[in-house]
């Protein structure tokens, strides 16, 4: 679906709210955030959880997930129009929808996952109850997370579209101020070659700026709306040189798999040193996201005629909202530094080809388009206890989407298939681990360890896991209708649980902000009698190591 259709459909929906009172919102779609847009809106719940959410079209619930996502538990409503809304974070499901819920974890013997349903099971129509509000998932505060995707494409789009009329907005965005980054040998701005920010004390600036050659303009700006003291994200950018259209953005519909060019579309270094983000209004070669609209040079401006040249930026919001600010550069003939060019060219990463990089012990495979412009890597090898430690870049530098890095075991373990590979950046995290045994050109075997990478600035090294998960009750099971059950793995990681009370699956519910699980007796086929019941919860870790917890219980 093209985003220019996609939009002309949506803005003839009109969906209901999903809540009883005045929407505020904390987030907007599409604000810039690290590694990914926002990809719905956040409403406002009072600090609190468990308000009524209902659904805001005819449809069905066709998916349930289970802490996936960092949408703890999360509903899918699928639309006749062609859409399907998401509403995340929930603490709990009406009771129509829990009965289903609990029929699919019967069946797929697992308490979290993907659920999905058949039109005829959970049919809803708009306004009906459907949830609570709450705080599960990676969620910092009580909240509605609401999206809305198309159906083909499954890109996001702005919930606004759909529900704008529920929200009061009468407030135009506000610029604070402006980038501008000369095209390295290609121009320079105040008779620099260095990237520039300029605040915006005033609508109209009067300073009279100078440049030469080709320059590329940002803008830090946010949108506001009454009753809150938050800021949000721009719908709309226009950029304009002499009454010009040189650069339009409108982050109305994202594409799903295009989040992570957010970090290439704002400054993500600026905003890694100061926590603000300039969205560029020029394109870097890589950034190929469907919402802009460009000149030739893909929002470059190229000064090159001596004479002033009129810019303005034009803000608007999804009301209709807008706001201008304008300013004059003054284009005079100035020399314009060379290239600088890679002191080591074979370090250097291209974007528009496939990357095979390899040190002593590791490899690194990077597909085409992965890169957002080229890359010159900064590679620091250390030693490592189950192989050698690789660094590619001396700060934050992250992908497009997943690439892959193949290290060599160095020491002789146990058990091969226990290794795995780590990405340590502020804390670890478990990136896989394919492990395989190749032979090296001397015949000799070797083990190689295949895990993902995102960030070239993290560090890469291979650990072992070969210790079970720890898993143990919290309190006395049984006790209230009640087994709740704790467990924590500092390795590797958690992969999945599961419970049986007398041989059958009875599924067990994350206890949100917490490392327990907890079954409620009641809502299962198990029987109050008074004797004794045998229960058996295991859990396993990302290397398959297993532990099982067995005791007798009184119900």
């Amino acid at each position: 679906m093209s985003l220019l259709l996609g939009f002309l459909m949506a803005s003839q929906i009109i969906f209901g709210s999903p809540v009883h009172y005045n929407i505020e919102l904390a987030g907007n779609f599409a604000e810039p955030r690290p590694n990914h847009f926002h990809g719905g809106i956040d409403i406002k719940t009072g600090q609190v959880e468990g308000k009524a959410l209902y659904s805001i079209g005819d449809g069905y619930v066709s998916q349930i997930t289970i802490g996936l996502f960092g949408f703890g538990n999360a509903l899918y409503i699928h639309h006749p129009e062609g859409y399907t809304s998401v509403y995340c974070h929930l603490k709990c499901f009406s009771s129509r929808i829990i009965s289903q819920l609990r029929k699919h974890q019967y069946i797929q013997q697992q308490s979290v996952g993907t659920f999905r349903f058949s039109p005829g099971e959970l049919p809803v129509a708009k306004g009906d109850f459907v949830a609570f509000s709450g705080n599960t998932g990676s969620s910092q505060a009580p909240h509605l997370h609401l999206e809305v995707h198309d159906n083909l494409a499954w890109s996001m789009h702005d919930p606004l579209m759909f529900i704008g009329q529920e929200v009061k907005d009468g407030m135009p965005p506000q610029a604070h101020g402006f980038m501008a980054t000369p095209i390295e040998g290609e121009g320079v701005f105040g008779g620099s070659s260095a990237k520039q920010v300029f605040g915006f004390g005033r609508h109209d600036l009067q300073t009279r700026f100078t440049a030469w050659g080709k320059v590329g303009f940002g803008i830090w700006a946010n949108d506001y709306m009454e009753a809150t003291y938050n800021n949000y994200g721009i719908r709309r950018i226009e950029l304009y040189v002499d009454n010009h259209l040189v650069f339009c953005s409108d982050a109305s519909q994202i594409p799903v798999e295009d989040n992570l060019q957010v970090n290439y579309w704002g400054d993500y270094q600026h905003y890694l040193r100061s926590h603000v983000w300039y969205m560029r209004s020029w394109l870097l070669p890589g950034v190929s996201l469907p919402i802009f609209e460009t000149n030739g040079q893909r929002g470059v401006v190229d000064f090159k005629e001596e004479r002033d040249y009129h810019v303005m930026y034009l803000l608007s919001d999804f009301r209709g909202n807008q706001s201008r600010y304008t300013f004059t550069v003054h284009a005079t003939p100035t020399r314009i530094p060379s290239i600088r060019k890679p002191v080591k060219p074979l370090r250097q990463l291209r974007w528009d080809k496939y990357n095979n990089y390899q040190l002593p012990g590791m490899q690194l495979k990077l597909p085409c388009h992965i890169l957002a412009e080229h890359v010159v890597l900064e590679p620091t090898v250390n030693r490592g206890r189950f192989s050698l430690s690789y660094r590619l870049k001396s700060g934050s530098y992250p992908l497009l989407s997943f690439a892959h890095i193949m290290l060599r075991a160095t020491s002789p373990v146990k058990d091969p298939s226990k290794l795995y590979v780590v990405s340590q950046w502020g804390s670890e995290r478990y990136m896989g681990g394919v492990v395989q045994t190749v032979k090296n050109k001397n015949g000799k075997p070797e083990i190689w360890v295949t895990g993902k990478l995102r960030e070239l600035g993290a560090t890469y090294t291979l650990a072992y896991d070969d210790e079970a998960p720890r898993v143990g009750p919290v309190g006395t099971p049984g006790i209230g209708g009640v087994i709740t059950m704790g467990m924590t793995d500092n390795q590797s990681g958690l992969k999945s649980f599961a419970g049986y009370v007398d041989g059958k699956f009875v599924p067990f519910d994350e206890v949100p902000k917490s490392p327990w699980v907890r079954c409620v007796l009641t809502e299962t086929p198990i029987r109050k009698t008074g004797k004794l019941h045998h229960l058996r919860f295991m859990a396993v870790d990302n290397r398959d190591n297993k532990r099982i917890y067995e005791t007798d219980f009184s119900y």
